[in-house]
C-alpha cells in the first residue's frame, strides 16, 4: 500500500462528530439524522468511486459514421462540434420533425443546463442535437430565452440512430453521450446506458447521478418524486 495513503474516517464517526445541530430538534431526530448523514457520506464516496471508474474506461469505439449536422453557423461534422476542446458532450433532445413542440422533460433538463452552459463550455464542448430543422430549434431556443446552449440539427438521422436517440419505432429518445479525440480519432468515451431495461421495480427509468436538478431538489423533500408526474412546457 502507498505509504502516503490515508484511509478515510468511517462515515459513522464523521456523522457522530458532526457539530451541526438544528433548532429545537429532538433526540430521536438527531439519532435518525446522524444515521442518514452516514449514508449520505457513503453515497458521496461511492459517487466519487464511480466517477473514477468512469474516467478509467479504455478507449471506446471510433465514431466513423456519416454524421452531418446543421448548426446556427452552418453545416458541420461530428469532429467540428468539438471546436477547440478535446471532449464533446452531446445530449439528444426529443424534438423530432413530426413534433411542433419538444419533450417537456428534456426542456426542463436543458433549461437547467442553460444556466451552466457557459461555465461548462470553458472545459468541454456541450451540444444539444435534435432531428428537427435548425430553424425550428432556433425558434424554440428563442422562445425559452436560451442564450448559451448550442442546438444543432441532425441532418440525416445517422448520429441519432447510431447513438440511441431514436427508438426502433422511429420515435425520439433522450440520450447522453461523451466523445473524445485524444489520439486524433473521435471516439465514444461514455454513454448513458440506463433505461427501461435497467430500471428498478416501481421506478421510472433514471440515470445515476440524475442529470436533472429538478429531481435532486424533489428528492430532498418529504414528498419525494411524485409518481406519474412530469414537468410541462407551460403552467
Amino acid at each position: 500500500m502507498d505509504a502516503d495513503f490515508q484511509a478515510p474516517t468511517p462515515a459513522a464517526d464523521l456523522a457522530r462528530d458532526n457539530p451541526i445541530r438544528q433548532p429545537n430538534e429532538s433526540v430521536e431526530y438527531r439519532a435518525a439524522r446522524s444515521a442518514l448523514l452516514a449514508q449520505e457520506i457513503e453515497l458521496r464516496r461511492h459517487i466519487a468511486r464511480v466517477a473514477e471508474q468512469r474516467r478509467e474506461l479504455p478507449p471506446g469505439g471510433a465514431a466513423a459514421g456519416d454524421y452531418r449536422f446543421q448548426t446556427e453557423d452552418g453545416p458541420c461534422d461530428l469532429a467540428g462540434l468539438f471546436g477547440d476542446r478535446q471532449t464533446l458532450v452531446v445530449y439528444s433532445f426529443m424534438f423530432g420533425p413530426g413534433h411542433e413542440r419538444p419533450c417537456p422533460m428534456c426542456t426542463n433538463l436543458l433549461g437547467a443546463w442553460e444556466g451552466n452552459a457557459a461555465d461548462i463550455g470553458q472545459q468541454v464542448s456541450l451540444v444539444v442535437v435534435a432531428r428537427s430543422p435548425i430553424e425550428k430549434l432556433v425558434a424554440w431556443k428563442q422562445e425559452r430565452g436560451w442564450k448559451n446552449l448550442r442546438l444543432v440539427s441532425d441532418l440525416n438521422d445517422s448520429y441519432s440512430r447510431d447513438y440511441h436517440g431514436v427508438a426502433p419505432d422511429g420515435s425520439d429518445i433522450s440520450a447522453l453521450n461523451v466523445f473524445t479525440r485524444r489520439d486524433g480519432t473521435v471516439r465514444l468515451f461514455w454513454a448513458d446506458e440506463m433505461g427501461e431495461e435497467t430500471a428498478d421495480p416501481g421506478q421510472d427509468p433514471r440515470g445515476a447521478p440524475d442529470p436533472a436538478p429538478l429531481w435532486m431538489v424533489l428528492d430532498i423533500t418529504p414528498e419525494g418524486r411524485p409518481g406519474g408526474w412530469y414537468p410541462k412546457l407551460d403552467y
